[in-house]
């Protein structure tokens, strides 16, 4: 829509991530059309802001949310007289003339980074020139934010990222491989092709890829855990239906129905994807620590939030490792974490990583030091303790993809 005279984009709205509803699209980024930028209101104002603009189309551009819930946004913008529209690949994707491998999933939490950095490792052993793009994640000042390079540690310093943004880009960074994120998609393509032999673009929450290729290979990964999710929610059962591979991951902690029942969907849904079996298997360096011991298991934030898991990586590994208790967080939370339990009571009992901002990430160190453990055990992609300060013995899970028979990660980029 930017600098297309046809339309006039009269306001954003957002949910799901806090703290970003009180914004504006910058004029930077906005582009001619609009010299004082683009407001960013609450998506509960959504109505209202239809009645005073007349508003003749609403565009739904999230993700992660079930079918109905689309609906139900549909059936709201219906009623006030205006169109809800889907947007497809045509419109959305920005076109590379480099090869493109594309890791995207049906739901959060799948296990796209592992599969991102298999990725990585098996184009790096062929020697190509390997550079990444993150799905957006723009959490602070818009324009600054218009692209980023990660290269380095410093990188994520110089950028001011949080948690959720460290999480994503810092893995690449140790494996001396560059990662791109930022706002303008466009502008963030021709840079990172200045540099790249192939385009790797890392997808998040479910989210359809943002660019395409004549050279383009899709993978997405499903997860047994979530058996049906792959069908019902948007726009995960798109990426099933593009998908040219498909990665069924955590195999190894699944029961066999639910496996079964992913692979039949996949192939009602796409017969002609290549399947690789795949699973996350835990590595934990100090796992004596946690036996027998009370433990506060943190957890990756968007899979336990919006990814609707009930447990991840930490509460696995305290479970194998012996733990003699999981303590529940939720009577030590303060500020925005517990907030956070408010918003999704279903968490349970585990912390979400959550640090979307300076504050939630010191609520998150308050939190972890109240609680009354004996051990935290991190199953997060990064050391929160480079971040937060804990007063308790630390344990860490870290895990990898592995391909179970064949085919692998390495033979279907060999035929790609």
């Amino acid at each position: 829509f930017r600098d297309n005279e046809s339309y006039e984009v009269v306001a954003f709205t957002a949910t799901q991530i806090p703290d970003i509803d009180d914004k504006l699209y910058p004029p930077a980024l906005a582009g001619k059309l609009y010299p004082n930028g683009i407001k960013i209101y609450p998506e509960s104002d959504l109505k209202d802001l239809m009645i005073k603009h007349e508003v003749d189309q609403v565009i739904f551009s999230y993700s992660d949310v079930t079918h109905e819930y689309v609906m139900h946004k549909a059936s709201l913008v219906n009623s006030v007289g205006a169109d809800f529209v889907l947007m497809g690949a045509k419109q959305t994707t920005i076109k590379t003339e480099k090869p493109l491998v594309s890791v995207c999933a049906v739901r959060t939490g799948c296990g796209k980074s592992q599969t991102t950095r298999a990725v990585i490792k098996a184009l790096k052993a062929k020697g190509k020139k390997v550079v990444s793009i993150r799905h957006p994640m723009p959490y602070g000042d818009l324009e600054a934010q218009k692209i980023q390079r990660f290269a380095s540690i410093d990188d994520l310093k110089k950028h001011n990222c949080t948690i959720e943004e460290m999480e994503e880009y810092e893995p690449h960074i140790a494996m001396n491989s560059v990662i791109y994120a930022g706002v303008d998609y466009e502008a963030i393509l021709r840079e990172a092709e200045k540099e790249a032999d192939v385009i790797i673009w890392d997808g998040g929450n479910n989210d359809i890829s943002f660019y395409d290729s004549d050279k383009h290979l899709a993978i997405v990964v499903v997860d047994p855990h979530r058996p049906g999710h792959e069908l019902t929610y948007y726009p995960g059962e798109t990426n099933l239906h593009l998908a040219d591979v498909v990665v069924i991951n955590k195999i190894d902690t699944s029961d066999f129905e639910n496996i079964l029942e992913v692979r039949e969907n996949i192939q009602s849904v796409n017969p002609k994807a290549k399947v690789i079996d795949g699973a996350s298997p835990l590595s934990v360096k100090d796992y004596h620590m946690i036996q027998g011991k009370k433990v506060l298991v943190v957890e990756d934030g968007p899979t336990l939030t919006h990814g609707e898991m009930e447990y991840g990586a930490g509460v696995v590994a305290a479970t194998k490792f012996g733990a003699a208790e999981l303590v529940d967080p939720r009577e030590y939370a303060v500020g925005t974490i517990a907030d956070t339990f408010t918003k999704y009571p279903e968490i349970g009992t585990l912390l979400p990583a959550m640090g979307y901002g300076e504050q939630q990430m010191k609520d998150l160190e308050t939190t972890i030091n109240a609680t009354e453990c004996d051990v935290v055990v991190f199953a997060t992609p990064i050391d929160l303790t480079r971040i937060i300060k804990i007063n308790k013995p630390v344990v860490r899970v870290e895990y990898d993809l592995q391909e179970i028979g064949e085919p692998t990660i390495a033979q279907v980029l060999e035929d790609f």
